[in-house]
């Protein structure tokens, strides 16, 4: 069976996720999409805020309410070892085929290790970027159009605003933010 990956933090799950997922969808209308939660064991930071449930929740939801059918979520925890990074995905994950990423070091890694490695199309980069919604979160302002609306009924649910700004004021919150 043909199975794509697509591998990421979605700190938070964006709209420009959820339009590589509906690419990914019609380029390969039959074959499953497995979404790997990167860095599943990172939480309550300011670069990786939300937890793997939590992140589940938000990608799900906005899966369901799509719709995109064929998607398998799957928490993935980092090993932080590059020559061995390939070879833990395979043995942590169902089998796949196919990589889709625009991150040079996953494609470099991949395409070494002999698979097919595509590079979606992104959508409003400028604005649809982990750390400009993060911040947008933060001032609670501006953030529900850069989110699926199923995503951003979530994120109100369990007050990311109130979390970014707490985590953006604090010395372990504050790392990777701007200043």
């Amino acid at each position: 069976m043909s199975r794509g990956l697509l591998v990421g933090r979605f700190q938070p799950f964006h709209r420009g996720h959820l339009a590589v997922l509906e690419g990914i969808r019609r380029a390969h209308p039959d074959s499953p999409i497995l979404v790997a939660i990167g860095s599943a064991e990172e939480s309550y930071t300011w670069r990786n805020p939300f937890t793997a449930g939590e992140r589940f929740e938000m990608i799900d939801r906005a899966v369901r309410a799509a719709p995109l059918d064929g998607v398998e979520i799957v928490p993935l925890p980092d090993i932080r070892r590059h020559a061995q990074w390939v070879a833990y995905t395979e043995s942590m994950l169902p089998g796949f085929d196919r990589v889709y990423s625009n991150n040079p070091l996953t494609r470099l890694l991949f395409e070494r290790a002999g698979y097919a490695v595509e590079g979606p199309a992104l959508e409003d980069r400028l604005r649809l970027e982990g750390a400009h919604i993060r911040t947008c979160l933060a001032e609670d302002q501006g953030w529900r159009p850069l989110v699926p609306p199923a995503a951003a009924e979530y994120l109100a649910a369990i007050d990311a605003p109130g979390r970014l700004r707490l985590l953006r004021g604090t010395s372990s919150g504050a790392e990777g933010h701007p200043p």
